[in-house]
């Protein structure tokens, strides 16, 4: 299937229901690696991310006694929003098996195009072993979301536009979950123009494609634990495992801490919302030495619920050094407050939250706690009002900040 006449076929297929995402020039990452980075915003499409392009193409592959008989999927939500769609489009019944803690915006959209979702399982293989076992009592043919070389080869057609659009483009950034996407972006890549170096990125705790690399065969993790739920993936695709070994470059993976700066950066310089998985690719921009290169860097997603994206802000903020939190020990005399809010504000510090503490001693007479959660504009301002309150004769401490 991956031959350059299928991926030829595939991107006119799914022209018919992507929208056009455009490369996106990010002065904000190019400053900051030397290089000329470019975002394909795939998180712009109308389901959200890119898993449209390899749901409708596989659909159109289907005998029409595939079709109706129906199709199924497990999926921890976007690859289930491009079945469910493509299969509206078909007018074919789609069921979706996606794990319980799968977010409930993503659940919720995947009904909204009319397929019937199962939850089921703490993770996706959990999910995918139970939607097996209902394609094969039900009839459905199963529409696997990585392990497949039809759905591979319509997500390369992400490959086929970013070439077309930026001939010379020395890097593409991948990110990786069981690895369908890579497979076809790097297997078209190669055969558009072998020196592009196509890069993977995996989240550090699951890492299975990584791990398989590492030991030449399929290798199943033990257990995943990522923020990043759309690259939580224990076992890599088999069928694809040989052309992501032949065709890609190197794995680099990323801690969560930085998946969480990378929101904000998105948020405050290109003001998009991108979810975890998808910012794999950015976070890694400063593993790699990519100066003076083009660069391009897949944005494969942007469905993340409000709740999810309120805590990594927050968490955001934190590891910036945007927010914290310092205690002081005050004698128990009036004044001391207003004293210390005064040196805070004098330095520019923004209190948000502050916790008077009567009985941190026994002898209240001698001292009481104060703590004092404040806004700062980064590591450098923080240790200026640090200073402050010292040089006033104060001794604060920094506490493991809490919203």
């Amino acid at each position: 299937m991956l031959t350059l006449e299928k991926f030829e076929e595939a991107s006119e297929v799914v022209k018919r229901v992507t929208l056009e995402t455009k490369l996106i020039y990010s002065d904000y990452f190019s400053e900051r690696t030397g290089a000329k980075v470019f975002l394909k915003p795939e998180n712009m499409q109308f389901t959200g991310a890119y898993k449209v392009r390899g749901a409708y193409y596989k659909m159109s592959t289907l005998t029409e006694e595939e079709r109706a008989k129906g199709v199924i999927t497990a999926s921890a939500g976007n690859h289930a929003q491009g079945v469910a769609y493509a299969a509206k489009c078909y007018g074919v019944k789609a069921t979706i098996v996606m794990p319980v803690g799968t977010p409930l915006i993503k659940v919720n959209r995947t009904k909204g195009y009319g397929a019937e979702v199962v939850l089921y399982g703490d993770v996706y293989d959990e999910a995918c072993t139970k939607a097996y076992e209902l394609a094969e009592k039900h009839g459905y043919t199963f529409v696997h979301p990585f392990d497949d070389l039809a759905v591979a080869t319509g997500q390369g057609t992400i490959a086929m536009e970013i070439i077309k659009e930026l001939p010379l483009v020395d890097y593409i950034l991948v990110p990786i979950g069981g690895g369908g996407l890579a497979t076809g972006v790097s297997v078209l890549a190669k055969q558009l123009n072998p020196k592009i170096k196509v890069i993977g990125v995996e989240p550090a705790t699951a890492n299975c494609m990584q791990e398989s690399i590492k030991n030449g065969k399929v290798t199943t993790l033990k257990s995943v634990s990522t923020i990043a739920d759309g690259t939580a993936v224990k076992t890599p695709g088999e069928k694809i495992f040989p052309y992501i070994r032949q065709n890609l470059d190197d794995i680099v993976t990323v801690k969560d801490a930085e998946l969480v700066v990378a929101f904000l950066d998105m948020v405050e310089n290109h003001k998009m919302v991108v979810e975890n998985s998808g910012l794999l690719t950015v976070a890694a921009l400063k593993h790699l030495d990519v100066k003076g290169k083009k660069v391009v860097a897949i944005l494969s997603g942007g469905n993340m619920d409000v709740i999810t994206m309120s805590s990594v802000v927050q968490q955001g903020l934190i590891l910036r050094d945007r927010i914290f939190t310092m205690s002081v020990l005050l004698p128990d005399k009036p004044g001391q407050l207003h004293r210390v809010s005064g040196i805070i504000a004098a330095a520019g510090g923004n209190v948000i939250k502050l916790s008077h503490n009567q009985f941190v001693s026994i002898n209240r007479n001698a001292e009481v706690e104060l703590r004092v959660t404040m806004e700062a504009f980064g590591t450098q301002h923080k240790n200026e009002i640090m200073a402050a309150l010292e040089k006033e004769g104060y001794c604060p401490k920094l506490v493991q900040t809490t919203m």
